[in-house]
């Protein structure tokens, strides 16, 4: 028996939670893969806009296009306070590198820039199977590039940058870190990785435990994986973080849900940065599913989740 194993956890499910699980189980998540991909991401939307109701106000939300690897990236900039010089964190949403957009976490991103009081750019990164590893990264790298040009102008404090991201953005936003490390793009202070995917390991215990009846499936996983790394061998590739050198690297806050099939590769993350000598830190919240952080409107383990989010990113970026 692993570690993983013998440290599984009694099945906790959270009462606000097992309402949004029960209805779920009533109305099933579509069969992404077997449909067509852009019906696909219209449903994705579509379905997230639920998630996004209601939308706080802030003093400052624009779209706007900044230059990419591969042509003008679409994001949208938010802002607490006009002319503040605030702090900014860079989001990169999640969607299995395949699903999303600005428009899918855009109370998400209000939200930590209102309890922050930071400004956010969530960006539309390239999505794939279309654009695999590293074309998602290379996007992200760019656009923390591009606030360190100082072009977001007297709203943004461009010396003081964070980067963050949910599931797959999670794992974009570590290995955007990474390769600021090594590429000599400005390095952020911190991130944010909320319940990340770090590796394809399908046979952990959380996969075992909570990979076929808790939403996101392990197979879904699989699925979502090979549209971002195709054949690319996952160790030796990059896009996989948990088999990258991570030593170097600011300090670092993670999440996960304890309802999640990826709540081992938080763990195991947890495991490699110890090594690595990067500090960090990882709170994993019982009874709660992945995506949980897109709840906030419902779920008041959410919004303390969150709360532990924007504090980190208070400190981090004061």
């Amino acid at each position: 028996m692993s570690p993983l194993d013998s440290a599984a956890p009694a099945l906790v499910i959270d009462p606000e939670t097992a309402e949004i699980l029960a209805a779920a189980r009533q109305n099933p998540l579509p069969d992404y893969a077997n449909m067509p991909l852009a019906e696909g991401r219209r449903t994705f939307i579509e379905l997230s806009r639920v998630w996004n109701d209601p939308l706080p106000s802030l003093a400052v939300v624009r779209d706007l296009t900044l230059p990419g690897p591969a042509g003008p990236l679409g994001a949208r900039f938010y802002a607490p306070r006009a002319g503040a010089r605030l702090p900014v964190q860079l989001y990169l949403h999640g969607g299995g590198w395949t699903f999303g957009s600005v428009d899918s976490h855009d109370r998400a991103a209000r939200l930590i820039a209102q309890d922050a009081g930071i400004a956010v750019l969530s960006l539309d990164y390239r999505l794939s199977p279309e654009t695999k590893f590293p074309g998602p990264r290379d996007d992200a790298l760019a656009a923390l590039r591009w606030i360190a040009s100082g072009t977001l102008g007297a709203d943004v404090d461009h010396t003081r940058v964070a980067v963050g991201g949910d599931s797959a953005g999670a794992n974009l936003a570590l290995c955007t870190m990474i390769g600021a490390r090594d590429g000599g793009a400005p390095l952020p202070r911190t991130a944010t990785l909320i319940y990340g995917c770090y590796a394809p390991v399908f046979d952990t215990a959380s996969n075992r435990r909570y990979g076929r009846d808790y939403l996101l499936t392990t197979e879904r996983m699989r699925w979502f994986w090979k549209n971002y790394l195709g054949d690319a061998d996952p160790a030796k590739g990059g896009g996989a973080p948990l088999y990258d050198r991570l030593g170097g690297l600011p300090p670092l806050y993670l999440n996960a849900a304890g309802l999640d099939p990826l709540l081992d590769d938080s763990i195991l993350m947890a495991g490699r940065l110890a090594e690595a000598g990067v500090p960090y830190r990882l709170d994993v919240h019982p009874g709660v599913l992945h995506g949980f952080m897109q709840q906030t409107a419902k779920v008041a383990r959410a919004r303390a989740a969150l709360a532990a989010i924007t504090d980190h990113l208070k400190r981090a970026l004061a």
